[in-house]
């Protein structure tokens, strides 16, 4: 009944404010179940180390030295590695390994150490991927540089390289020659034990499944999500859509079927993440890794289902079965349910390069953004043009920014930075691009192109007109597809208010949406909302008045989880 809880620590690439909910989504959850709490977490600026959160919170390193003093004063009955990142992972399997829970008769809650080093450890977890028929692209793991080399060799280039127990993809990169696998392994082998030297798949299709399973075998995927960008970019550097928009019901179900199938081999407790690499043209696909532990991706797909992924967790590590658990969206069915989204939700990375120099900008299997944005429409064009204005004030949405020469958009299209996104814009915009083309060079997928191409045409249907002659249907078209009031303006030849004065003359408003993972089969209780011009009635009713309190945005430097901590 007391349980130790172990937080992520300071913030970092790659493990941020995503472990501060799951953490004390947690807390409350074990409480609930009458646990006493005890949280280790060093981090002021969290919600869960805030009073009346945890029971008792300690102010401490994440590590061995002080965890064992404190398992040694307060005794607790167990512990709870998956709520804190990779910090807190590292850190358990470390005092598994020196006896230290063995030793004062700690258990691990959810899952265990066993399962989570065979997923951790890309030697033991290729080998358990083969048990059941389930592969990895060809990889051979390596523990120092001589290994490595040898290792390319055999499989042959080009090869990327993957560093074990590390976060945010840190010290991993593509190599095509042994000068450059040298250098990638050596930052790699500096912040990890072993190496994972494996055949390139740059330019398949990523996308990834959010899994529960309980002590009884009882597993759903709650969540699948796909990236913008091929195989090639981290995931945390690339836009994110939840659900798949561009994977055929046979391809999903295959990606599904595999997903439960690994897990269940694995033996996870509670939550993973598990990601994939698919080749679009053969259905061939690939396992890159699983999280066995709650992710960045975790707190995404909570929040972009409505399921509280780390409270069900939290309960799940206590062994209760996952069809007792009450789902929190309904109130009147269980949690043992998977989603059924009838919305489409982009995320957004945001990047604070610009304030380091001689920074290296191109973006790789290395995760470097430090914060991201979420939002919620019924279409792909509605949403990316939304994020795009939350993660950064000044931009007005997929539009052309600055001049591009043919040589810089074709080098900015090949090896993309933070500023590709206006780079396709003034592909599809200016330079007349085909959506072709554009796949050739980028290998993003052809409907997430058509997309784009889309908006530049409505875009250039808009010049053709005047405040005085803009067509109704033209004005709702845009406005369905996240076009906003000043964008239409200035293709108009207008201002923002004349425009907004005509939408509304016009019966052109928007809609307040409900986050229902049930897609209206039953009635939701959630209070996660969102505005849409899709739409022709609002699922809720404002018929009282209370306070608007106005956050701080996404993460960037200089507005850290600190100011997301003063609401709470």
């Amino acid at each position: 009944k007391k349980v130790l809880i172990l937080g992520s620590g300071g913030l970092q690439i790659g493990q941020a404010g995503e472990f501060d909910y799951s953490g004390s989504q947690a807390i409350k959850a074990l409480k609930e179940e009458g646990c006493e709490t005890i949280l280790i977490n060093p981090n002021i600026a969290t919600v869960q180390t805030a009073r009346g959160v945890a029971d008792k919170v300690y102010f401490l390193p994440v590590t061995k030295h002080f965890i064992e003093q404190i398992i040694d004063k307060e005794r607790p009955d167990g512990i709870c590695l998956q709520f804190g990142g990779q910090t807190a992972l590292n850190c358990g399997l470390e005092l598994d390994e020196t006896g230290v829970l063995a030793q004062y008769g700690v258990k691990v809650l959810g899952t265990s150490t066993d399962t989570i080093r065979a997923a951790e450890d890309r030697d033991i977890f290729k080998v358990k991927l083969e048990e059941i028929g389930e592969r990895m692209a060809p990889s051979i793991a390596c523990n120092t540089l001589e290994e490595a080399k040898a290792a390319a060799l055999s499989i042959g280039y080009p090869v990327i390289c993957r560093a074990a127990f590390a976060l945010g993809g840190l010290g991993s990169g593509f190599a095509d020659f042994d000068h450059e696998l040298e250098r990638i392994v050596e930052m790699a082998l500096a912040s990890s034990p072993q190496v994972l030297i494996e055949k390139s798949i740059k330019g398949w299709k990523e996308a990834e499944y959010e899994v529960v399973r309980d002590a009884y075998d009882n597993c759903v995927t709650v969540c699948n999500m796909e990236n913008f960008d091929p195989m090639g970019i981290h995931t945390g550097e690339s836009i994110v859509i939840a659900p798949s928009q561009t994977l055929s019901n046979d391809e999903y179900h295959m990606l599904r079927t595999a997903a439960v199938k690994v897990i269940r081999h694995l033996g996870i407790i509670g939550e993973c993440n598990i990601q994939y690499a698919l080749d679009k043209d053969s259905q061939d696909y690939c396992i890159i890794e699983v999280n066995p532990r709650l992710s960045r991706s975790s707190a995404l797909a909570s929040k972009a289902t409505g399921y509280p992924l780390a409270a069900v967790a939290a309960k799940l590590a206590l062994g209760i079965e996952l069809d007792k658990i009450p789902n929190a969206v309904t109130k009147v069915t269980s949690a043992a349910f998977e989603p059924s989204l009838d919305y489409c939700v982009v995320k957004y990375p945001r990047w604070d390069l610009s304030k380091f120099s001689r920074v290296e900008k191109q973006l790789g299997p290395q995760m470097r953004s430090v914060g991201e944005v979420m939002s919620i429409a019924r279409d792909f064009t509605e949403g990316l043009q939304k994020a795009m204005r939350m993660v950064d004030s000044s931009w007005k949405g997929f539009q052309p920014m600055g001049k591009w020469t043919d040589e810089e958009r074709e080098i900015e299209l090949r090896a993309p930075t933070p500023m590709r996104i206006y780079a396709l814009a003034d592909a599809f915009y200016n330079a007349g691009y085909s959506v072709d083309r554009v796949h050739e060079i980028t290998k993003i997928d052809r409907w997430f192109l058509s997309k784009l191409e889309f908006i530049a045409v409505l875009s250039n249907d808009l010049n053709s007109y005047n405040i005085q002659t803009l067509p109704r249907v033209l004005l709702v078209n845009a406005k369905k597809a996240g076009f906003s009031d000043l964008q239409i303006a200035e293709r108009i030849q207008a201002d923002e208010l004349s425009v907004r004065q005509l939408r509304k003359e016009q019966g052109i408003f928007p809609v307040v949406k409900q986050i229902d993972t049930l897609a209206a089969e039953f009635p939701a209780q959630t209070n996660y909302l969102y505005m849409t011009y899709n739409g022709a009635e609002h699922d809720v009713i404002f018929d009282d008045f209370g306070t608007l309190v106005v956050g701080c945005g996404t993460y960037r430097i200089g507005s850290p989880p600190g100011v997301g901590y003063s609401p709470g």
